[in-house]
């Protein structure tokens, strides 16, 4: 999907709905809104599409039938809210979508639930089915029973790990904004929004905005989850929901909203759970010669070239791999603890034996358990 006219032959689709859209401005649950969007959506899928929605809007229907009037902070406010409110916002997708004869599914999914490698595949494996069924998955994070250290922290980012999990062509981030602009064109008018450009820009990073009252994303999360996306191949249109038919439109190749596009090859299926992974454990410090041998001889890391070991993580955990700079530059699955990885940092693999008294692997991570970043 490197151009727009490609996206005509998008078979599977994840659709992301903001808070904002989907309670008008946080008036409640807009269920005309919804019909609209499922009028088009009900349309695809009978033409073959494989659609699959995530659907933020729960915790901000919630405050609404609980009269309240700002998002709370609490977290167990906020799961109070979310659990009101998911009970109406998956009846009015059911409804909506019963008078096509279409079928939904409720999907509820927290950070855990990806970052474990066979809850992971085994969620790819049921949404693949729904889809086969000519069943619409709605996904939505399980904010009820997510604390914080598991959130994903916004439905952007799920919606990119979900279009990775599925191998999905395409990406739309339906927002209140017509695209991405080159500066924040609530506070600066005269703002050029940006037609098309590769997924992996960095300068869209800092034209990026902050979100707004009811949601947690913004552009920012935009613009990383079509980075995420991109990894699989996918690409990412951020569009107004607003627009009228505007998801047939975007898969006619009309031009609407921002396209960004993967620049490069998929990686395998492993390495891009591994890059999608949200909350690694620790950090390894790398020298030069590591980093080379790493980012551009495709090698594994090996302990002689770790100069320093942050956080507590265990065997087989994830952990990211830093430029003697700082950057990140790979994240992959330590084969040792971190007191055994601060014993045999700087280490040559021939004396590993010696310093622990045994040996597990002779790399701190294989080469096939990490991912460049």
């Amino acid at each position: 999907m490197k151009q727009r006219a490609d996206l005509k032959a998008a078979r599977r689709v994840v659709v992301k709905i903001g808070s904002a859209l989907l309670t008008n401005d946080g008036q409640g649950l807009d269920k005309a809104a919804i019909d609209r969007w499922s009028d088009g959506l009900a349309d695809l899928r009978k033409r073959g599409k494989e659609i699959i929605i995530v659907s933020s809007g729960a915790v901000a229907a919630g405050m609404r039938r609980l009269g309240w009037d700002s998002r709370p902070t609490a977290l167990y406010e906020l799961q109070a809210a979310a659990a009101v409110g998911q009970m109406g916002l998956v009846q009015t997708w059911e409804s909506s979508f019963q008078r096509f004869g279409l079928h939904t599914a409720q999907v509820l999914l927290t950070h855990d639930d990806l970052s474990d490698r066979r809850r992971y595949l085994n969620a790819r494996s049921t949404l693949c089915t729904l889809t086969s069924l000519g069943v619409i998955p709605i996904i939505n994070e399980n904010d009820t029973v997510a604390f914080e250290e598991l959130r994903f922290g916004d439905n952007d980012t799920l919606a990119a790990l979900v279009a990775n999990a599925v191998s999905a062509d395409l990406l739309i981030l339906l927002t209140d904004q017509s695209g991405l602009f080159d500066a924040d064109p609530r506070q600066k008018p005269d703002a050029t929004m940006i037609s098309e450009g590769d997924a992996d820009d960095p300068s869209f990073a800092a034209m990026a905005g902050d979100g707004g009252a009811l949601g947690r994303g913004g552009m920012t999360t935009k613009v990383r989850a079509a980075r995420l996306a991109a990894r699989s191949g996918a690409a990412t249109v951020i569009t107004s929901g607003r627009n009228d038919d505007v998801v047939r439109r975007i898969l006619a190749g009309e031009s609407l909203g921002t396209f960004l596009k993967p620049t490069d090859d998929p990686i395998p299926a492993r390495k891009r759970w591994l890059a999608g992974q949200l909350k690694p454990r620790g950090k390894l410090h790398l020298d030069a010669g590591a980093t080379t041998a790493l980012t551009e001889r495709g090698r594994s890391l090996l302990p002689v070239g770790v100069t320093g070991v942050d956080g507590e993580f265990q065997r087989g955990e994830l952990v990211v791999c830093l430029a003697p700079d700082g950057r990140e530059v790979a994240r992959g699955l330590v084969n040792y603890n971190a007191a055994e990885a601060r014993k045999i940092q700087g280490i040559g693999s021939d004396k590993l034996a010696q310093v622990l008294g045994y040996v597990d692997e002779p790399e701190l991570i294989h080469r096939d358990n990490l991912t460049l970043i």
